[in-house]
């Protein structure tokens, strides 16, 4: 059976096999960036791996360039970091809410997440050391239509809002270890 794209079946086998395995649900997620000039990178994302083994099933990496917009000396060539940080963002809150539907047996028939954020550059050229260098805030808008009520939706984003590893990682603080070799 199938709701949103999502397979009922397999989504159910992963939950079981995670409760009966606790370990499988462990993932370390890799990339490697290459500043290319000025202000574009190439990050190459890696295949992620499980506790002792490692996924196969992408054989190439993922390629993504960054770049800055020409008002910040960049080519325009991609997205910036931050814009990027947005469309994890989106992109997180997206599928919780089409995998969630799916287990609750909602049906969507459309789903737009609109993210904006506002940040300060000031911080970011060295210009103030009282100044936030990342977002003062991020708000996100939902574009949901679907047969649930409104009790059901509203649930169903909650639900999703506590179990978004994109949403935790923007809302809670993340140790980060800076190593150079």
């Amino acid at each position: 059976m199938e709701h949103n794209g999502v397979s009922i079946d397999q989504l159910q086998a992963t939950v079981e096999a995670v409760t009966t395995q606790p370990d499988l649900a462990r993932f370390e997620f890799r990339s490697e960036t290459s500043w290319q000039q000025g202000g574009q990178s190439e990050t190459r994302i890696q295949s992620f791996y499980g506790t002792g083994q490692e996924d196969r099933s992408r054989t190439e990496p993922f390629v993504v360039v960054s770049d800055e917009p020409a008002v910040l000396l960049g080519t325009n060539k991609g997205p910036n970091a931050v814009e990027l940080v947005l469309a994890a963002l989106a992109s997180c809150l997206s599928v919780g809410i089409a995998y969630n539907a799916a287990a609750r047996g909602i049906a969507l028939r459309t789903l737009t997440v609109n993210i904006s954020g506002t940040l300060d550059l000031h911080a970011f050229l060295g210009l103030s050391d009282t100044v936030r260098p990342g977002y003062e805030g991020i708000q996100v808008r939902y574009h949901l239509e679907s047969d649930a009520t409104p009790d059901q939706i509203s649930d169903l984003l909650t639900h999703v809002q506590k179990t978004s590893p994109v949403l935790d990682v923007i809302r809670h603080p993340v140790p980060v270890t800076l190593v150079v070799e």
